[in-house]
Order: C-alpha cells, then structure tokens, then sequence
C-alpha cells in the first residue's frame, strides 16, 4: 500500500492522466451518436492495463531482436520489433475485443472512438511511469508528452479502429467500389501494420538520439524527423476521423439536439471523471504523508481538498444522470409531437 502511494504524488499523477481525458473528450465530441459510455471507458482502463502484458507480447520478438552487426538496423530492429509492434498489437487486441459484439447498425465511429480511448488509456499509463521514474524533469516531461506522445498514442489507435471500420463497412465508408474485396483485405492490414509503421518510424530517430556522440546538426534532424512523423500521424488520424463522420452525420432537427445532449454529458463525464480521480489521488498522497511523515500538518491540508474534489466529480456524474433523464424525456416528447402532426391534405 505504501508502495502504491510513493508512486503517485497528487500532481503528478494528474498531469499524467489529465491529457489523455481531454484528448479523449475531443475524439468524443466529433461522434455524430457516441457509442455505450460502458465500452468507451473499458477501452480506456483495458488499453492502460494492456501495458502488464507487453513481456508476453515481447517474448516471441526477443530471439528476432539480435545485433547484427549494424547501428542502424540493430537500432531499426529494436524499433520495429521491441517497441511498435508490441504496443500496438495489444492495443489493437483491446480494440477488436471491445468492438467484437457490436449492435446490429452500430455507428463505425464507435471503433474510432474504441481505439482512441485504447491509445489514450495505454498513454495515460504510460505517462504516469515515465513522470514518477523522473520526478526532477516531471514538468517539462509532462507538457512534452501532453503536446506529442499523449496525442500521438490516441492517434494510432484512432488508425486502427478507423481502418477496422472501414474493413467491416466496405463501400459504405467509401472504399474502392470496383475492388470491394481488394479494399476490406488492405484495410484489414492496415489495421495493425499501418500504427506499427508509424510507430517505428517515430521510435527510430529518438532511439538514435539516446545513443549520444551525434553532433549538434545530426541531433537537430533527427529530433525534427521525429516530431514530424509524430504531427503527420495526429494529422491523418485527423482526417480518417472526418473521412468516416462524413458518412454518418445527423439528418434532422431531433438527431441535431440529440446529438448536443450526449455531447453535454461526456463533457461532465470526461470532467467528473477527471475531478474523482483527483480528489482520489489527494486522498492516497495524504495517506502516504499520514504514514511516512511526523509532520501531519500537509495531510489534514490535503484531506479536505480530496474530499472536495470527489465531492465536485459526483456533482458532475448527477448532473449527467439529470440532463440524461430530463434530456430523453424533452426528446421523446418533441419525437411524438413530431410524428404525430398531421400532415398536409
């Protein structure tokens, strides 16, 4: 238990999570009909937990992962095989396995959605590692990773779970119509090669980074080349997420303000998701500080600000439970109103 406490500083246990939320809030709030808020945050803890199960992932890797003899293919190797690959076939584990029962017309944004919350919960985790083993950099790690690596997690699994609808839809998410078959086939590749790609060719340049004895111009364009494929891949997540909303954007009055109502309700779920585990994590560092530390002056500081926080998060999931019940029923009757006004002649 004290183990569990020293490793997640109030803080820093929030900056590490905090983005990957509102990240995952952003991909939300471009869904024309969110899907089961159930699934969503399942994907969410199920890609933060993935991360337990990478040394298994790893282990067939580990006798194909053998130096060569050359810097750079040893060190492409490594990226390729040790790094991309496994991360990202257990998220798109996570991914296949949220979205295998699917309703019978479920929205194909639903996948894009599972795999960005899949992305983002394997980031948050991750984020959390790298914050508590480096607590003197935590603030320029943390602000780093939330403008980059955060995102750049979320947008591989948006490309998996975009790719994966498509496969499944064909034609109807504007695949080739002349080569149905040719186009499910490829999508299902790029399902998992196409975040694997990405994600070696991002590892490689800082791979090469850490080896150090670069001069200043070498060091300059590999980091440049890094960023780059980095924001290259945010940037065509961007626009698979637009390419697959096209097809699925609401039609009347009633879709419109449906679609504003779960849009209100992931904002206050997102927020008071965000606030409880807040609120938790001051209440775990004030019990850390209760036990360790004979000056107990901090921890009856920080009780009340955890108790508060939760306090605010519960607030926020009422409300969302308020604006559901009263929402559902402000539709339902303007439905009925609608459909049963006569009609002309």
């Amino acid at each position: 238990m004290l183990l569990l406490l020293e490793s997640l500083p109030t803080v820093i246990g929030t900056a590490a999570v905090a983005p990957a939320l509102l990240f995952l809030w952003l991909v939300i709030a471009t869904d024309e009909r969110p899907g089961p808020a159930l699934r969503v945050w399942s994907a969410f803890f199920l890609g933060a937990a993935s991360i337990s199960v990478l040394g298994l992932v790893r282990a067939p890797f580990a006798k194909i992962v053998v130096g060569p003899g050359h810097p750079l293919l040893d060190q492409a190797l490594h990226s390729l095989l040790s790094v991309a690959a496994p991360e990202e076939i257990v998220k798109v584990l996570v991914i296949v396995a949220i979205s295998y029962k699917r309703r019978t017309y479920a929205d194909p944004m639903d996948t894009v959605v599972y795999g960005a919350a899949a992305g983002l919960g394997f980031a948050a985790y991750e984020n959390l590692a790298y914050l508590v083993q480096h607590p003197d950099i935590w603030r320029a790690l943390a602000a780093l990773r939330s403008v980059l690596t955060v995102p750049f997690h979320g947008a591989l699994g948006i490309i998996a779970g975009a790719y994966l609808a498509i496969a499944r839809a064909g034609t109807a998410l504007g695949a080739h119509r002349h080569h149905r078959d040719w186009a499910r086939m490829s999508s299902y590749f790029l399902v998992l090669a196409g975040p694997i790609a990405l994600h070696a060719a991002f590892d490689f340049p800082l791979l090469l980074l850490q080896k150090g004895g670069l001069d200043s111009p070498t060091r300059m364009i590999l980091g440049s080349a890094s960023l780059l494929i980095g924001f290259l891949s945010i940037a065509f997540a961007v626009r698979l997420v637009r390419r697959i909303g096209r097809h699925h954007a609401p039609r009347t009055e009633i879709a419109r303000e449906r679609l504003s109502q779960l849009r209100r309700m992931w904002a206050l779920l997102v927020a008071g998701g965000g606030a409880g585990f807040a609120g938790v994590a001051f209440l775990l560092t004030s019990l850390h500080h209760w036990f360790v530390n004979p000056d107990r002056n901090v921890s009856l500081l920080l009780i009340p600000l955890g108790l508060t926080s939760i306090l605010i998060g519960l607030a926020l999931l009422i409300a969302t439970t308020a604006i559901y019940i009263f929402g559902r029923n402000r539709i339902r009757t303007s439905s009925e109103g609608f459909s049963s006004a006569p009609g002309p002649g």
